[in-house]
This record gives C-alpha cells, sequence and structure tokens, in this order.
C-alpha cells in the first residue's frame, strides 16, 4: 500500500494478527473492507486467539481465513501457494468501478 503519500503495489494477500500494539486486526480489517480501493483483497488473520467473538466478529467483517496459532509453517506456506493458484487461475475478479460506469 501507499506510505506517507507515496503511490504503493496492491498486496495479494493481507496477513492480520488480531492482538497488535497499536490497532488491533479487527480494527485493520474494518479498515481494509471499507476502502474501494483493498475491499476484495483477501485477508487472513493469523493469531493466537481461539475466543469465538473475535472468530464472529472477524467473519461478519469479511475475513477470508481465520487461522489459530501456531501453525505448521511448511504446511501454512504450501497452503498460501495453491491459494494463490485459485486467485489467478479460477477466481473471477469483480469488475472495476470505472467498468460499472460505462455500462
Amino acid at each position: 500500500g501507499s506510505r506517507e503519500g507515496r503511490p504503493g503495489r496492491r498486496p495479494a494477500l493481507v496477513l492480520i494478527d488480531i492482538n497488535m500494539p497499536r490497532m488491533t486486526g479487527l480494527e485493520i480489517l474494518r479498515k481494509i473492507r471499507s476502502c474501494e480501493t483493498t475491499r476484495h483483497l483477501p485477508v487472513v488473520i493469523l493469531t493466537s486467539s481461539k475466543e469465538e467473538r473475535d472468530l464472529r466478529e472477524a467473519y461478519e467483517l469479511g475475513v477470508n481465513s481465520y487461522i489459530c496459532k501456531p501453525v505448521d509453517f511448511l504446511r501454512f506456506s504450501d497452503t498460501v501457494r495453491q491459494l494463490g493458484f485459485y486467485w489467478l487461475v479460477l477466481n473471477e475478479p469483480p469488475p472495476s468501478s470505472r467498468d460499472w460506469k460505462r455500462e
């Protein structure tokens, strides 16, 4: 993303934790989903929180996946790689807002 007014590249996948120092992962997820340019990004919460309220709120806010730590890193990275193939090969992305306005 952009930082200090500089344009940035859009990430392919966002990994966030619920427990972070300045802002919770749920607050970040809320901001991601409320922004037109980031709302369709796939978001994975990777956290030690097994609280049902966190899980419920994350899915209500539109998280794509909720994973509880500890995680086997090799298995996780293989799964993310396979997910990347899904996004690249099978998924139909939504039309951009510019395409919607032309119709």
